[in-house]
Parts: structure tokens; sequence; C-alpha cells
């Protein structure tokens, strides 16, 4: 279980890993093992029966074999390339005998070789959530272009649109608020709140006399998360996406974050 486990680690930083159990190995499983493979093998005496026949193969076709074990004179450290051994233990069971303490140790070590190639292959955040698309991993990750509307569904209005064809505009997209568009730059915003404060005189206006210019914008190429603490500290639902020349990249909504499992 806890050679599982740290095989599964491996494969979660980008280094193809997969477990074997000893006692299958023998029985055809062997297979699973290449001349390009390198062998973690896992046992706190060194002496167990099930991994002769995998440290036999190994030595036959130079397959290196890096232990984790107690005896560093045991026949399995003495078959390895390189062992890492932790000496005698006991355990904390009662009874001294229920693997505890040595497997509690054997997955910390495990763990601190997974860290430690990580840093020797420089794996960055991003690269993280490549094998862990799923969950609030890979929310955690998701950029702001994943979760953005973009084109047809963008509530864009110009400058002279009146009102009416703007209140339509932003019922039509169903984000609540519409973009207000300059010569194909971002010139304000039409928020629901907007519309309340010009409420009397509405039907009299256009979207220049109504919208808040220099809206909060965010960069699709920014994390959702970042979006979203934005959002929520100005007290807003939407942002704008916007590229480095001001023009609309697209619209992100509160409500598309926390459907796909984004926290702030």
């Amino acid at each position: 279980l806890v050679a599982r486990k740290i095989s599964s680690s491996f494969s979660s930083i980008g280094q193809p890993s997969l477990f074997l159990h000893a006692a299958e190995a023998s029985h055809g499983d062997l297979g699973q093992i290449s001349k390009d493979s390198v062998v973690l093998a896992l046992s706190n005496s060194g002496e167990t029966s099930e991994l002769f026949q995998v440290m036999s193969f190994c030595l036959e076709y130079a397959i290196p074999i890096i232990s984790i074990t107690a005896n560093e004179d045991s026949t399995l450290a003495k078959s390895s390339a390189f062992a890492i051994t932790y000496g005698k233990l006991e355990e904390v069971c009662p009874n001294g005998l229920a693997p505890t303490t040595t497997t509690t140790l054997s997955l910390a070590i495990g763990d601190a070789l997974v860290v430690g190639l990580i840093n020797m292959i420089g794996s960055e955040p991003e690269d993280f959530h490549k094998y862990h698309p799923g969950g609030k991993l890979g929310a955690k990750f998701l950029k702001v272009a994943d979760l953005m509307h973009v084109d047809d569904a963008l509530p864009i209005v110009a400058l002279d649109t009146p009102m009416s064809e703007v209140v339509i505009t932003i019922s039509e997209k169903s984000l609540g608020m519409a973009v207000v568009i300059e010569n194909g730059k971002i010139y304000g915003v039409i928020s629901d709140g907007d519309l309340r404060r010009n409420a009397k005189n509405l039907w009299n206006l256009n979207a220049s006399q109504v919208c808040s210019v220099n809206p909060i914008t965010v960069n699709a190429g920014q994390y959702a998360t970042q979006a979203l603490q934005l959002m929520n500290s100005r007290e807003i639902t939407c942002c704008i996406v916007a590229n480095d020349d001001n023009e609309l990249s697209g619209v992100l909504h509160i409500h598309d974050c926390l459907r796909a499992g984004v926290t702030s």
C-alpha cells in the first residue's frame, strides 16, 4: 500500500510510474519492467521471498534497483544499485509486530524522493495541473481563459446604442451586464447598478451616458482564483477580460468560477 502511494505520487509529477505486486510478478507481471526502468523496492527485512524473483530478473537484465529497507546487510540491499536503509526500529504497535513505524518512515522516504525529483526536473504548478485536471486541484489551476464567455456570447454595445437596445442585449446574453466598445477598444461597462441609478430617465439615454468608464479588467492568462478574489473584493459579479491593447477577449462571471469549483 505504501509502494502504491509512492508510485502514484511519481506519476502525479509527470514521472511515469506503476505499482508491481511482488507476489504477482512471477506470474507474468515482470513484463511491466522494461530495460529502461528503475525499480524502487520496499521491504523492511530486505529478505522478502517474493522479491527474490524480481531482484533476479533485474540483475540479469542490468535494471537498477533502489531499495528502502531496514537492513543494510540484507539480500535486497546488497542487490541494489543504491540502498536507503533506516536501521532496526521498533513498531509502535503494542505487540511490536504490526507495520506502523516502518511503514510511516518508508512513506516519508518515498515522499522525500518525490520532492527531490520535483526539484531536479524543475516542475512548476502549471506542470502539476496537467496531471490533476479534475477536482479541487484542477480547479485551483484553471485560467480565466478556460472559463470566460467569448465571441457571440458577449454582450457588446456601441457608445451610441440606445438604452432600450442595451437592456435587450443584457437580457439576451444573460451575464447581467454589457460592455461598451469604442473603435475596437473597451470604453466602459453597464451593470445592473448603472441601470438602477439611471432608471428615471433610462429610455432617453444611450450607452455612453449610462456606462461606468475604465472598468476593472483581468487578463485571460491569469488564474481564475485571482479573478474570483478580485470580484469578491470589489463586490462585482463579472470581470471583463482584456488583452494588452485593451481589446475585449471575453467576460468572466462569478458563477462560472463557482460552477467549476474555483474558490478564493
